[in-house]
């Protein structure tokens, strides 16, 4: 049953964003796109262990051929070395112009299928089937699709809007508690960009209000939509606005590199990296103290990290791969308040050095 929907609209796209109680509706959704040849549904072995035969059922209400191609999980499998061996299976299936890409799993899945649907054969049609709280509130939406490589996450990539995003919220029941704190991470981000009534309505959960049916869940989702949809339908490509979406993630990409991908998942690093773009916009843009106070306290009551363990010369290394670098400076997203963020602040290295010992020096998490 389709719970909700939203349509993202920006310069030359537009497509659905459906929230679903479960798989159903999906074979319509696939059947209403125009001349589709072949399905390709590329997951990972361990989503398709829970799920595939709940999908394959739905695939088999179409009368397109269907097939699945597997990829190893977890970030570190996001990189440029897996590319080919799906392009070749591609190729040996005779994949055409015609065919359509189903993403179906987490953040990872959605970066990486995006990615090959957008330059097999310079560019086929994909859906977004996330199957984590993350993905569906941030990776499926906006159309940044991207790979990894050795010295850096996301180095290599393109913009590529999907032909819709069809979330089951079905599949959260068997998260983890570590993709949960990802998902719930990238929720608390929108919260800071957006203030108002969804920072207020969040900071009054615990971390027990997160689960597969419950209405917090259904609210996050459909709130952190609306911010994401609001700015990526003003900046598809990142040319300004759309930077806004990046706190946190330069100091979180980089821890996230200096551990290689194995120690926290993604939305743990960016939950950490939160904490330091703070720090930074208190020294920068005078971020107030009670809304410090304010931002911990709500992550230290939806459990999120938010000690800095890794040495602050590592992270800043780190930091340099990233894609933000100009000159002796970084740039970061920092806030001026909640819900008045500002992009490309140029911030030198001795300084976020500084920032980033006070941030080790620091116990915040309750």
């Amino acid at each position: 049953m389709k719970l909700s929907e939203r349509e993202i609209v920006g310069s030359g796209f537009r497509y659905p964003i459906e929230l679903h109680e479960d798989f159903v509706g999906l074979s319509e959704k696939l059947s209403s796109l125009k001349k589709v040849s072949h399905i390709f549904v590329l997951t990972n072995r361990e989503i398709a262990g829970i799920y595939e035969k709940y999908i394959t059922k739905e695939l088999k209400n179409t009368s397109i051929p269907f097939s699945f191609i597997y990829l190893k999980a977890g970030e570190k499998n996001k990189h440029i070395d897996r590319v080919k061996k799906v392009y070749q299976q591609l190729i040996a299936e005779e994949a055409d112009r015609n065919a359509v890409i189903v993403a179906f799993g987490g953040g990872v899945v959605g970066d990486f299928a995006g990615f090959i649907a957008a330059t097999y054969q310079r560019g086929i049609r994909f859906v977004q089937v996330p199957t984590t709280l993350l993905a569906s509130v941030d990776s499926s939406v906006g159309g940044k699709v991207a790979v990894n490589v050795d010295s850096g996450k996301n180095m290599v990539g393109a913009f590529y809007q999907p032909e819709f995003v069809f979330a089951p919220l079905f599949t959260l029941s068997t998260l983890p508690k570590k993709e949960w704190s990802c998902g719930i991470a990238e929720v608390v981000k929108h919260t800071f960009l957006d203030g108002g009534l969804f920072l207020e309505t969040l900071s009054k959960r615990k971390r027990s209000d997160f689960y597969e049916k419950s209405d917090t869940v259904r609210y996050a989702i459909e709130e952190s939509v609306r911010v994401k949809a609001s700015i990526v339908a003003e900046d598809e490509r990142e040319s300004g606005l759309r930077a806004v979406l990046n706190l946190g993630h330069t100091t979180g990409h980089a821890i996230e590199s200096l551990t290689a991908y194995k120690k926290y998942s993604h939305g743990e690093a960016v939950s950490v990296g939160l904490v330091t773009a703070l720090l930074l916009s208190k020294s920068i843009l005078g971020f107030s103290e009670t809304n410090f106070q304010t931002a911990i306290s709500m992550m230290n009551q939806l459990e999120l990290p938010t000690d800095l363990d890794e040495k602050p010369e590592l992270v800043l290394q780190h930091m340099e791969h990233d894609k933000k670098k100009d000159g002796n400076t970084l740039k970061f997203v920092l806030l001026q308040d909640f819900g008045k963020p500002k992009f490309g602040v140029p911030v030198e290295r001795k300084m976020i050095l500084e920032i980033l010992k006070l941030h080790k020096g620091m116990k915040l998490n309750g």
